[in-house]
């Protein structure tokens, strides 16, 4: 009887150790198993970008291009959108599986709270945005604040376009809604109808080069105006402009336009986002596709030559999707 204690404490102890064991084997095999099961995603994805001329929609047009080549068993749809608002509203309600989307407009969305925001995760962050605005070359307008009084495209309703436009002609000292006449159409429009003269200014946000704007400056004589100097009055906004910084339009991004000189101007970055509800196997596959892509990708869309592991994972204000998670942690350089 008396050394029945210390052998039963000698049992307890190795059923402890036991028990501790398999926990450790457990945590390791989540680490290194694919979530969400065996085998490769395959099924029907839905891609959310944006007007057929942007940037968005021919990101994702070489972005399916490399799913295919990646996941064959993906059937992969592009859906044209208003926005960055829009492509929220679609993603959250189940409309889309990803989508892109500027980092201010995320912040907006979760801000107000509107449907799913809680839900809303990111993949990656993939390239920045240029804000531009574009007049024709013999306009008088050489600030924003000239703006006063004019016809001016400030994007549909539901883009980041309008978003950030409504802040800038703030920041400007302007009403969006008494101090111009604002023409709300999109980037498919915009060009020519300053082309035609019927609207004085367009405002424009995305990649480097947008085809539209090249295109336009083929067909007429533009002038991008500089947008440098609202920073500091956006800046004082309040939170939700820390997310924009200033930039620089180089003299190589519209050469026939900038004449060998650099446009100061703003920029915010682009979420490739999608919802806590997606397969982390499809969204680890699709992780792995855009960093894989980036160079094929960046030769037409060229601000994506920048996205690699260190920037890609910078998504804030959203925190990144579990699948995405995963291959940050395994590609880790």
């Amino acid at each position: 009887m008396v050394h029945s204690v210390p052998r039963r404490l000698g049992r307890r102890r190795a059923l402890q150790a036991a028990v501790a064991t398999a926990a450790v084997l457990g945590l390791l095999l989540w680490w290194l198993l694919p979530l969400g099961g065996s085998g490769s995603p395959a099924g029907k994805v839905v891609f959310a970008t944006g007007v057929r001329s942007g940037v968005y929609a021919e990101y994702g047009r070489l972005l399916r291009e490399g799913l295919a080549r990646d996941e064959p068993d993906l059937d992969v749809r592009l859906h044209t959108s208003q926005g960055s608002i829009d492509n929220l509203r679609k993603v959250t309600a189940g409309r889309a599986d990803f989508a892109i989307a500027t980092a201010d407009s995320v912040a907006t969305y979760r801000r107000d709270r509107l449907p799913g925001w809680q839900g809303l995760r990111a993949v990656a962050r993939l390239y920045d945005d240029y804000v531009q605005l574009v007049v024709l070359r013999d306009s008088p307008v050489r600030h924003a604040a000239d703006l006063r009084g004019l016809k001016v495209g400030v994007g549909e309703d539901g883009s980041g376009v309008q978003l950030i436009t409504r802040r800038l002609l703030s920041a400007a000292g302007l009403d969006f809604d008494e101090d111009v006449t604002a023409v709300r159409e999109g980037l498919d429009t915009m060009p020519g109808l300053l082309r035609d003269r019927e609207i004085d200014a367009f405002f424009w946000s995305g990649g480097l080069p947008t085809e539209a704007v090249e295109r336009l400056a083929q067909q007429t004589e533009i002038e991008l105006v500089p947008l440098g100097d609202l920073l500091g009055p956006l800046h004082a906004q309040g939170e939700l402009a820390r997310y924009y910084r200033a930039a620089v339009m180089p003299p190589d991004a519209y050469p026939t336009v900038q004449r060998d000189t650099a446009v100061p101007t703003l920029a915010v970055a682009n979420l490739l986002v999608t919802t806590d509800r997606e397969d982390p196997r499809l969204t680890e596959s699709v992780t792995s596709t855009v960093i894989r892509d980036r160079d094929r990708i960046g030769r037409v869309v060229h601000a994506a030559q920048r996205v690699d592991l260190r920037t890609a994972v910078f998504t804030d204000p959203l925190e990144l999707h579990e699948g995405a998670a995963r291959y940050y942690r395994q590609e880790k350089p």
